[in-house]
């Protein structure tokens, strides 16, 4: 599980340069920021690929027991066709012996005609009902027949269908895992230059901001969307000098951070314990920390609104793994953290 390893008290984190913005605007996309695309449509289009395979395999599982109650009901009308043909065999036979004018098993005389008559009318009719059963019954079996088959090819077609979607699908996280990598050693190499820019984020999202807030009605939001919350507010452990000053959340590297309220970027880490990160100040006098992210988006001074974009997740600095480091603090600086969980949960985001 991903934590955070700080192992010494930090300093203020530095602020960046206002003019960093407009110069990296200016100058064309970099490889940072056309690996953080190319993760970002990976990361769309991996998980496009796995809804579509896992409707195909509920699909699969649903036709295959279509296919297995149509077998079951195909082999019980055999059955039941098997003892009306071995019925109608025996009257034939029957016939044969008697010469098809006394009635099996009557014990009327043969004096009384009448009677007999009507006996062996009444035995006509049962043997002609036999007849139309018997042909009801084949027919009955041709038709389940033909819905087994049915159901099997369309199961077997389908089971093909979804093992392309498979494959696809493989294809596709293969290729997300290689552009992480890429893009967590492009993140590293920028710490240890010391050269974390912001990256314009319309180059990694295409330029839609129309991204889903899930802003709760005060207005604030959750970090990251889809998560595992992680090590905890005050935990200790071999991981941390002292006990752990946020929240961590559990997402592969590239996956897109928000900012949980609206502000103002008032500081940017490039290196130390929390690698790439941002600070906002909210109203109030709070202000949250994104730490150990692979890409910023924002550069001290910029507004931000509840829910927008600020960055990429990774795991540069202290990190065992990929995860987004998130703290809510009293003042800019390390060391004045609250339980974050608890701050959201007071805004009305709950976790």
């Amino acid at each position: 599980m991903a934590v955070c390893a700080l192992c010494t008290v930090l300093a203020p984190l530095p602020l960046a340069e206002p003019s960093v913005t407009a110069r990296t605007s200016a100058r064309p996309p970099g490889r940072l920021a056309r690996v953080g695309s190319e993760v970002y449509r990976l990361a769309q289009e991996a998980g496009r690929a796995k809804e579509r395979y896992q409707r195909g395999m509920a699909e699969v599982r649903e036709r295959r027991e279509l296919a297995r109650r149509a077998t079951r009901r195909l082999y019980e009308q055999r059955r039941i066709a098997r003892e009306l043909h071995e019925a109608a065999g025996a009257e034939a036979r029957e016939l044969y012996r008697t010469g098809g004018f006394t009635a099996p098993g009557s014990a009327l005389a043969a004096d009384d005609p009448v009677e007999l008559l009507t006996l062996q009318e009444q035995e006509s009719e049962r043997r002609n009902l036999l007849v139309t059963r018997v042909a009801q019954a084949d027919d009955r079996s041709r038709a389940l027949e033909a819905e087994q088959r049915s159901a099997a090819n369309s199961w077997q077609e389908l089971e093909e269908e979804v093992g392309r979607l498979r494959r696809a699908k493989g294809e596709l996280d293969e290729q997300l895992t290689e552009a992480r990598e890429e893009l967590s050693g492009l993140a590293e190499a920028a710490v240890g230059h010391g050269r974390c820019r912001p990256v314009d984020r319309s180059i990694v999202d295409g330029g839609d901001s129309a991204h889903p807030a899930g802003e709760a009605r005060q207005g604030w939001t959750r970090p990251v969307l889809e998560y595992q919350l992680s090590a905890g507010y005050g935990g200790t452990g071999a991981n941390w000098s002292g006990v752990h000053t946020g929240q961590d959340f559990a997402v592969p590297v590239g996956t897109p951070v928000r900012s949980v309220g609206p502000g103002t970027v008032v500081a940017a880490g490039c290196g130390g314990a929390f690698g790439i990160s941002l600070v906002i100040r909210h109203p109030g006098g709070w202000y949250s920390q994104y730490a150990h992210l692979s890409a910023p988006f924002m550069a001290p001074g910029r507004p931000v609104r509840a829910g927008e974009w600020i960055g990429l997740s990774g795991t540069t600095g202290n990190s065992t793994g990929p995860h987004l480091h998130f703290e809510v603090r009293t003042t800019p600086e390390f060391g004045s953290a609250v339980d974050p969980v608890a701050w959201l949960r007071g805004h009305g985001v709950l976790l």
